[in-house]
């Protein structure tokens, strides 16, 4: 239980370290300035942070490719911020959490739209 919570605290670090980077903006053109870090996972041995992130405008697969390609700079900051013995390997995914609940939601009005559609005739 103590590695999970201190994998926890680390992939808490990285996340802070990583959306404070976003917000400064990082010279990549590719990278939309509506990109959000939504979660971080650290594995238990500390090689590698899956970083998820939500792009809200733009172009997607250039953000993330623009993200891989600065995950070099990333990672040196997060080793200067982040007091770890192994900086880890990182990892950009794309979270698509946000358009997959969207797309439910959607589903749920239409559903009930044609509940009460049937309801009153």
């Amino acid at each position: 239980m103590a590695s999970y919570s201190r994998t926890r605290r680390i992939g808490e670090e990285i996340k802070k370290v990583v959306s404070r980077l976003l917000l400064e903006g990082l010279k990549d053109p590719r990278i939309s300035s509506l990109v959000s870090v939504t979660d971080v996972n650290v594995t238990s041995d500390l090689k590698y942070a899956y970083i998820y992130i939500s792009v809200l405008t733009g172009d997607k697969d250039g953000t993330l490719k623009g993200l891989k390609s600065a995950s070099g700079f990333v990672r040196k900051e997060i080793g200067k911020q982040v007091k770890l013995r192994y900086t880890p390997e990182i990892i950009f995914r794309l979270d698509d959490s946000i358009e997959k609940g969207v797309y439910m939601s959607n589903l749920i009005k239409n559903v009930n739209s044609k509940k009460e559609d049937d309801v009153n005739e």
